[in-house]
């Protein structure tokens, strides 16, 4: 051991704790301008196309980190990459709370948009810190904080408008970020998981310039037009572009996304269900607020404020955290294939509901309950798939390839909510608001879209749930633990890369400098 190092025991709880922490502080990014975004043009004194951005800039480098980043986790070691990522959410605020125009706001936004890498490089390392007995309840809580954390968001960043001011948004980000900072040297384990190799900066860069042209066409498509040549234009020009980048990553010896491997059943099909999920879960968090918002002079209404509407959504959130030990025990139980299956089918159902049963606020609670159990259930499953696909040394890679998945599900959902709602219109005064067949619309179409990744989910390939005690011991009739009739977690055929086992007992060794 070299001098000025110390080997401590963390114990895992406590590890996925400060992980959990971490990827809702990243999601709740996402929200806090919300209450606000009707105002950033005064406030920084420009125009509402530009003020725009500051939403849509966070998505665009939140897309793109989340790849990259889990590459960069595969090829340095995981837990580098999450303090990098948490020490760019602490910049990234601070630039925020500092800033009173609009070109210091977007770089701020940006930086918080790539600290969303935390959540993907999170996940893929749940299962080298945690023994087997609480790693599919601590991939379930750590797949839920992208709801909760955008969830939590809402009323909490409404909260704070009311009570300071808009920069006290930021300034209590950069707090929350400072102590996932820490909490990310002191208690998340330093395990040896780099695999050395190279960056592909071509990849990166084909892929930035693909998506943030894809996403820039998907999100604008409402304002621009969606006939108008800006629209078509980013959206053709960034379907192109990711084609010629997946030609080049193909002839890639250490690829930015190895695409053979994702082309695989199992993954392919976990990451195209990955969308319509995105899609269902957006869908709600988008059409129930303003239909809680909207004024009671339209008959339907049911007229709350900005934080009493997040107030009414939160419980929905913090339900994809209450079901990860039911998430844990489907997928224990019935394999994580049928699990996804299972989240997509409550999610359809919570639309289903919300289609014929939107007249009070606590029936919308319900609603958002429901569907956000449908969520937290599937997005449990999808990262034990694509880790049980994957091999090791690309397991960041391919979780954040997943994560994007789920993003641009989010986005396609955000325009498409957008579109529906303007298309069915009455008259309140001097505005048009959505009329009330606008939201049914919209919650039926959210019911067909986790319906849909349900069924897609049936394309993957099948694997056998594992015992408990195959999990723990590997099933090895030779070391006397599991039995002669020991099941294998993962079919060898569909995927040969299961983490190597480790007794229930093992907590990991963190390694910090002194």
């Amino acid at each position: 051991m070299s001098p000025g190092v110390r080997i401590s025991k963390v114990p895992p709880a406590v590890s996925v704790a400060a992980l959990c922490l971490g990827g809702m502080t990243a999601a709740l990014s996402q929200t806090l301008v919300i209450p606000i975004q009707s105002d950033l043009p005064d406030l920084l004194g420009t125009s509402a196309s530009s003020a725009a951005w500051v939403v849509t800039v966070t998505l665009l480098a939140a897309a793109v980190a989340m790849v990259v980043a889990g590459r960069l986790a595969d090829l340095f070691g995981k837990q580098r990459v999450l303090v990098a990522s948490a020490a760019t959410l602490v910049v990234g605020s601070l630039v925020c709370a500092m800033s009173s125009s609009i070109l210091p706001m977007l770089t701020g936004r940006a930086l918080q948009g790539l600290g969303m890498g935390f959540i993907p490089v999170g996940i893929s390392l749940i299962r080298e810190i945690t023994p087997p007995k609480m790693a599919a309840t601590s991939l379930a809580a750590m797949s839920a904080t992208l709801g909760v954390g955008g969830a939590i968001g809402l009323p909490l960043a409404a909260w704070i408008v009311n009570s300071l001011n808009w920069h006290a948004l930021f300034w209590v980000s950069a707090g929350i970020a400072g102590l996932v900072l820490l909490a990310s040297v002191f208690a998340v384990p330093h395990v040896r998981d780099s695999h050395g190799g190279s960056m592909d900066i071509g990849g990166a860069l084909g892929l930035a310039a693909g998506l943030v042209a894809f996403l820039v066409g998907i999100s604008k498509g409402n304002d621009w037009g969606w006939a108008s040549v800006n629209t078509l234009g980013a959206i053709i020009g960034g379907v192109v572009i990711l084609v010629a980048w997946g030609a080049y990553e193909l002839r890639q010896a250490e690829p930015l996304v190895d695409l053979r491997a994702t082309a695989k059943r199992p993954v392919l099909m976990t990451n195209i269900a990955a969308v319509a999920v995105g899609f269902g879960m957006m869908a709600q968090s988008i059409v129930v607020p303003q239909l809680l918002q909207l004024p009671k002079a339209t008959g339907f209404g049911l007229g709350q404020s900005v934080l009493a509407a997040g107030l009414w959504m939160a419980p929905g959130g913090l339900m994809m955290l209450l079901f990860a030990p039911v998430s844990s025990k489907l997928i224990a139980t019935l394999g994580a294939r049928i699990t996804l299956m299972t989240g997509a089918t409550v999610l359809a159902f919570g639309y289903v509901i919300a289609a014929l049963w939107m007249d009070a606020s606590w029936q919308l609670l319900l609603v958002s309950c429901v569907a956000s159990a449908g969520v937290g259930i599937g997005y449990a499953a999808m990262p034990t798939l694509i880790m049980d696909a994957t091999p090791p040394a690309e397991a960041g890679a391919a979780v954040g390839l997943n994560a994007l998945s789920r993003s641009v599900g989010a986005t396609l959902a955000a325009a498409l909510m957008g579109t529906l709602l303007a298309s069915n219109t009455i008259t309140l005064g001097n505005t048009q608001v959505p009329d009330q067949d606008a939201f049914r619309l919209c919650f039926i179409v959210g019911a067909v879209a986790a319906l849909l990744g349900a069924g897609l989910a049936t394309f993957i390939s099948a694997r056998r749930p594992a015992r408990s005690t195959d999990i723990v011991s590997g099933g090895s009739p030779q070391n006397g633990i599991g039995g002669p009739a020991a099941v294998s977690l993962v079919d060898p055929q569909d995927a040969p890369f299961a983490p190597a086992a480790r007794t229930p007992d093992d907590t990991p060794t963190v390694t910090t400098k002194v």
